[in-house]
């Protein structure tokens, strides 16, 4: 956690509301990609953003600083997220349709490319679009957690209040799923 960052929590704790503006305006647009990620809708992961910071503004005396800020924030907004596809009934089969992954599948896709690399490419990120919507909540969320942001199995296993090994499981269960969806494409 940056010196400032630590001023802003320590101001944010005695109620100075326009620090914890800073934490939010610092940590907003992460934790967004990362709710649009496992809701896969961005009003969805707009409400679960807003549900997280409050909570985070509620609960900034449980704030142990043990961990980063953005660590404490990134977990509270991925429970956030869980629970708003909870919420909606979709936590394990969710029918959204969408481009919340498209941002970091786009990368995918080389603008020198041919014509028939450049489709080839479009057919591989529907594919991957399509199987990651079809995956429960769950495997999405360990695999974006892995795969997309690059977190430690342990912290996975933390952020989604399960053991390692359950973590790995889906995780290799995602990535299974996806394997079989790109075998095709081969």
């Amino acid at each position: 956690m940056s010196d400032d960052e630590q001023r802003w929590v320590e101001a944010a704790r005695r109620g100075d509301r326009n620090a914890f503006r800073h934490l939010v305006e610092a940590h907003a647009r992460p934790l967004f990609a990362l709710a649009s990620r496992i809701t896969r809708d961005a009003a969805l992961a707009e409400d679960a953003v807003q549900e997280a910071l409050l909570n985070a503004y509620r609960h900034l005396a449980d704030f142990d600083g043990r961990s980063a800020f953005g660590t404490w924030l990134h977990r509270i907004t991925l429970n956030a997220a869980l629970e708003q596809l909870r919420r909606r009934g979709r936590f394990e089969t969710d029918a959204a349709e969408g481009g919340a992954d498209e941002d970091f599948l786009a990368h995918c896709a080389d603008e020198q490319a041919s014509p028939r690399r450049r489709a080839e490419g479009d057919a591989i990120r529907a594919a991957i679009a399509a199987e990651l919507t079809r995956m429960s909540a769950l495997e999405r969320s360990a695999f974006v957690l892995r795969h997309v942001e690059g977190h430690s199995l342990e912290h996975i296993a933390q952020s989604l209040s399960l053991s390692v090994s359950a973590s790995k499981q889906a995780i290799f269960r995602a990535v299974r799923k996806l394997r079989g969806a790109l075998q095709p494409l081969r």
